[in-house]
């Protein structure tokens, strides 16, 4: 790949408030329970774009995945990739990246470039294994009451990957 070139591995999961159980101590047979009490359930999507080569992620918070959310995310790629002569995204296949007005859009952009993963093949998406990180190190076996904490505890994370870093670039390698 040219030098002005840019590979982005792009995916979204949801934020919530709500805990997950994961691997943990209980007696046989008995499913260990995170106490919690909820008024509500909140959640937000999380959009991200990591830099195979540098170990960057670039993320976005929408209230929902959609079209018009994605889009936002593709502008703030391109914001964060300014003069770069060409950005390659490889994603999966949900319905609205594939919707029309993102068509049209990125064909009045020719620098962003759409690569489409095979139907379920979440294994070659690099991006994948930030969000299970993510998980692993601030949703499950952990109750928070709040959303605003679940973000805060997610930018606590994912502040310094949001420059080039060693650690995501660990642990996104694909090695196959």
């Amino acid at each position: 790949m040219p030098p002005d070139s840019v590979l982005l591995y792009e995916d979204e999961c949801s934020l919530s408030n709500t805990a997950t159980v994961s691997y943990g101590w209980s007696k046989k047979g008995e499913q260990p329970q995170i106490p919690c009490k909820q008024r509500k359930r909140e959640r937000q999507t999380v959009f991200g774009s990591y830099n195979y080569d540098t170990g960057q992620i670039t993320v976005s918070f929408a209230d929902k995945g959609n079209s018009h959310t994605f889009k936002k995310h593709l502008k703030k790629i391109l914001a964060t990739y300014k003069g770069v002569s060409k950005i390659i995204v490889v994603l999966d296949n949900v319905a609205y990246h594939h919707a029309k007005k993102i068509n049209a859009w990125i064909e009045r952009h020719p620098v962003l470039e759409l690569f489409f993963l095979p139907p379920y093949s979440p294994d070659l998406n690099a991006v994948e294994r930030a969000w299970w990180y993510m998980r692993k190190k601030i949703t499950h076996n952990r109750y928070l009451k709040t959303l605003k904490e679940r973000k805060a505890a997610f930018w606590k994370m994912f502040s310094h990957f949001l420059k080039p870093n060693i650690e995501l670039k660990t642990v996104c390698e694909i090695n196959y």
